[in-house]
């Protein structure tokens, strides 16, 4: 009897599961969540959880109906992205508002696209997006960003400079910004566990600084953001697989365009929404960033005029949906673009049925 044997390139050999990944990015993320838990104990804490119970019962109920599986959840990806969300959001949002934006994102985030790997923007933004739509008044009030009577520890004084010491604990702003030491460790760790690479990060702090620069030197307008709500989006949502670039050269110019649409946002005053709006603007051109910066066919010369060229038009089109949507922000019509894309979503899903 002949015996054959299997055996695999080393290229496409790979031990780690889906799951491995996704642990690591928990891993990551879990600092932040103790420390929202010092900064307002265990309210911070319960959106986080209910976000995530939302969005793992989304996953289980529409999988099990639609896709015939119930093992989705085990993969971690609606954990992540639950918790991604709730790190976007005021730590005092009523609960009810959180589990809605855990389910949307799951739902109209992945599942709707064919599920994981098979969307095309970031879960945890979509539902951002879908709570600010559907809430506006709850997400525009003041009452949910603090609460003095729910202060559990106000300040820690590690260290002598007052500066590193807010970089380490700062309890102010959405429930995933408390410490910025925790995020940038966070992203440190996923790239040397090799989750995420250094590109996407790299390019879109060094194009957002550039140009912070530029303009507070050349102009009078005083730029206001949030660096731990930059640095959140930059390590963990900018970077995500299913819907960032993946050549190098592709994903440097993702990050940098992503730093570069959130600046033009926030000087065009969009004050709450510019990384929301960056990376999933952004998210919408994968497609032809990846083919702008794909590889050169080996054996052939590349065209270099005919690839400056399509990147020169990319960035175009880029530039003139930002200010797209610096309109429809300011006039208030992003709402119809989200209902747009929810019929879009279901139209999508009924023409494929289940045959992704």
């Amino acid at each position: 009897m002949q015996s054959n044997k299997t055996t695999f390139a080393p290229f496409i050999r790979k031990d780690n599961s889906t799951s491995e990944v996704m642990s690591d990015v928990i891993l990551a993320l879990l600092p932040c969540i103790v420390m929202s838990y010092l900064a307002f104990g265990f309210v911070p804490v319960m959106v986080v959880l209910v976000a995530v119970g939302s969005a793992l019962v989304t996953e289980f109920i529409f999988s099990a109906i639609f896709f015939r599986n119930t093992d989705s959840i085990a993969d971690g990806s609606a954990i992540i992205s639950g918790i991604l969300l709730s790190f976007t959001i005021a730590p005092f949002t009523p609960l009810y508002v959180a589990a809605f934006g855990g389910s949307m994102a799951v739902l109209f985030g992945k599942l709707l696209w064919g599920g994981l790997g098979r969307n095309m923007f970031n879960p945890a933004l979509v539902g951002r997006e879908f709570m600010t739509v559907f809430f506006p008044a709850v997400m525009a009030s003041r009452t949910i960003w603090y609460d003095k009577t729910a202060v559990n520890i106000s300040e820690i004084d590690i260290f002598s400079n007052e500066f590193i010491n807010h970089l380490f604990y700062k309890a102010s702003g959405a429930i995933g910004e408390y410490s910025i030491f925790f995020l940038v460790l966070g992203g440190l760790f996923l790239i040397i566990r090799r989750r995420i690479s250094w590109h996407i990060p790299f390019a879109l702090l060094a194009a957002f600084t550039i140009l912070l620069l530029v303009f507070s030197n050349l102009t009078d307008y005083k730029i206001q953001f949030s660096l731990g709500g930059l640095l959140l989006g930059t390590i963990f949502m900018a970077t995500d697989m299913p819907t960032s670039a993946t050549t190098n050269y592709g994903k440097l110019y993702y990050g940098a365009m992503i730093g570069i649409v959130a600046i033009i946002c926030i000087v065009n005053d969009v004050k709450y929404e510019y990384m929301s709006y960056s990376i999933l603007l952004l998210n919408a051109f994968v497609a032809p960033v990846n083919w702008v910066f794909r590889p050169k066919v080996w054996g052939q010369k590349l065209d270099i005029m005919t690839r400056s060229w399509q990147g020169l038009s990319l960035t175009a089109c880029v530039l003139i949906a930002t200010f797209a949507i610096i309109y429809l922000h300011h006039a208030e019509l992003v709402m119809y673009l989200v209902f747009i894309y929810i019929a879009y979503c279901i139209i999508r899903f009924i023409a494929k049925g289940t045959n992704y």
